[in-house]
């Protein structure tokens, strides 16, 4: 078996990837201040007194102690050791209380680690810099964000934990084959609705998109659009980019349906399913909302208990394979990462693994 077959020999620690946006947690998790756990590295969230979100790292760097325990004012973080005060959004220290008068510390030097950190579509967003390197303001790339396009709609996000690497998570999420025995439902669809597929891929910066097409028949967005528009008018796209982003978008005349997902490494054996999507169908109608969210949570429900059994018989190392053509875009994704790193580490262009269009063919 090569290693292209092989995704664990492949990437045999799961390493994560640097120098990108992550989502933290839902916006609404967060109150006063937050811990939360990101590519292995322990955060506190939270808002100052001008709704302004910052991301510290939970350590306290006078001893260690994390600094989710202390005291938030609206201003500064105090460290419930020794008090020291450390501004939210900056990591500055701003006070250490057993100075005293004729002590000259230079206080203001001292930086707890600071995270550039975003509010975007119901979710803190945090950016982790590539060792060595720390990037603000103008330097940092745009946060990732569901496309909208219309002025009204409506919009809501789901999460859920994996136990299982982000590379499982990830090619879990990409792969096409899944859908008739993982998310049999009877409003979605069942083993009997296997047919074959035929679609067209194409490379784009840092990932690859499926290109746009008539949706599958048993695509729950596809059923509602028909309803108010012309079947042949129905079209979706799908992109998939590093690190972890998986866009799609259902477009139909003025009528759409956005969404995007993310597998969010928790560590190197943790992940979670991030989704936000939108929509500017039945925005009138009542109840739409909690509707769509229980059955989105079914259908996250379901890769969740998919990946925790996974986890288990991938606790003991088990040989793994990826065939053609249905487990191509897993392939590319680890080529993808591998392509990143290697331009990271030598300093030269990043060589994309695909070279133009292929049309993959799989059941489904």
């Amino acid at each position: 078996m090569s290693d292209a077959e092989n995704p664990q020999r492949q990437t045999p620690d799961a390493e994560m990837l640097l120098g990108f946006w992550y989502r933290a947690l839902p916006s609404a998790e967060v109150r006063g201040l937050k811990k939360a756990m990101l590519l292995g590295v322990p955060l506190v969230l939270g808002r100052d007194a001008q709704g302004r979100s910052f991301a510290l790292r939970d350590s306290c760097p006078h001893r260690g102690m994390p600094l989710s325990c202390g005291r938030y004012d609206g201003e500064t973080v105090e460290c419930s050791y020794h008090g020291w005060r450390f501004e939210g959004v900056t990591g500055q220290c701003k006070e250490i209380p057993s100075l005293t008068a004729d002590q000259k510390l230079p206080v203001e030097k001292i930086h707890a680690t600071a995270y550039p950190c975003r509010e975007q579509d119901g979710f803190f967003w945090v950016y982790m810099p590539e060792p060595g390197t720390s990037r603000s303001g103008a330097d940092l790339p745009l946060v990732p964000s569901v496309p909208i396009h219309s002025d009204r709609y409506k919009l809501t996000h789901l999460t859920a934990a994996m136990p299982t690497s982000v590379d499982h998570g990830i090619i879990g999420l990409m792969d096409p084959a899944h859908g008739p025995f993982v998310h049999q439902a009877w409003w979605w669809r069942s083993r009997h609705s296997i047919h074959e597929k035929k679609k067209l891929f194409e490379p784009i910066p840092y990932g690859f998109r499926m290109s746009a097409h008539t949706p599958s028949s048993n695509s729950a967005p596809y059923k509602l659009l028909r309803l108010y528009t012309d079947a042949d008018s129905i079209t979706t796209t799908i992109d998939f980019i590093l690190p972890n982003l998986r866009y799609e978008q259902v477009r139909a005349g003025k009528y759409w349906f956005s969404s995007l997902t993310t597998v969010t490494p928790i560590t190197r054996e943790q992940c979670r399913i991030d989704a936000t999507a939108a929509w500017n169908i039945f925005r009138h109608v009542p109840f739409v909302l909690p509707i769509a969210r229980y059955f989105n949570q079914k259908f996250i429900e379901q890769d969740r208990r998919t990946m925790e059994l996974q986890a288990e018989g991938l606790r003991h190392n088990p040989a793994l394979m990826l065939i053609d053509d249905a487990d191509r875009p897993a392939r590319w994704y680890f080529q993808l990462k591998a392509a990143y790193l290697e331009s990271r580490r030598t300093g030269k262009p990043f060589a994309h693994p695909m070279n133009g269009p292929v049309t993959l063919k799989w059941r489904s």
